[in-house]
């Protein structure tokens, strides 16, 4: 008698894959995360030696992280109104989340400009230049965020941001949340220590 061989074909296995853009702005968060914890730790270090300006953050700062965190819900709005198919929503939160990030950015540079009638400059005091150095490498991420946030725009604009395709806006909230949250950990923290 013949024996019959049977060949069992085994299942692929699923693979652990992850978007390559994903990838590459979760290793970029890591790194931004990196360098903050090392500022705000040398932060700490060098007003342990002493001599050390405090000074009451000007009240701009405060007003511009309300102008964040509703940008942050404009995101959002964009996000769910992409998942939805709602270009004009989408188009009109995209739109408020653009201006609302310019206008952080001119809040920082008029709460700069209060800082010096305050006498407080980046050359000088520590106290100063880390608060300079804080609030400018933010900027400088947000200004990145706008950069992204304009891609988006301009997809959404031109109907490529979508139910089936959201990478572009999941990237792009992705970011600007991690600003938003970036932002709010470092006016705490400037705020508990200066």
């Amino acid at each position: 008698m013949e024996s019959i061989n049977y060949k069992v074909e085994k299942e692929p296995q699923e693979t652990l894959a992850m978007d390559p853009m994903k990838f590459i702005l979760w290793l970029f968060l890591v790194s931004i995360i990196m360098l903050f914890a090392s500022q705000t730790s040398a932060y700490l270090v060098r007003r342990a030696e002493g001599n050390w300006l405090e000074f009451e953050m000007p009240r701009i700062f405060w007003y511009s992280t309300v102008v964040l965190l509703i940008s942050s819900i404009a995101m959002q709005w964009a996000y769910f109104a992409a998942k939805k198919d709602q270009f004009k929503q989408l188009k009109i939160a995209i739109s408020i989340t653009f201006v609302l990030g310019l206008a952080f950015l001119w809040m920082q540079f008029e709460g700069w400009k209060q800082l010096v009638a305050m006498n407080v400059y980046f050359v000088g005091n520590p106290s100063g230049s880390f608060f300079y150095v804080f609030t400018g490498l933010h900027g400088f991420h947000i200004i990145s965020g706008l950069i992204v946030l304009l891609f988006s725009w301009m997809a959404a604009f031109r109907l490529k941001v979508h139910a089936k395709n959201l990478r572009r806006i999941q990237i792009c909230a992705t970011y600007w949340h991690f600003l938003d949250i970036l932002w709010l950990y470092l006016f705490v923290f400037l705020l508990t220590f200066n």
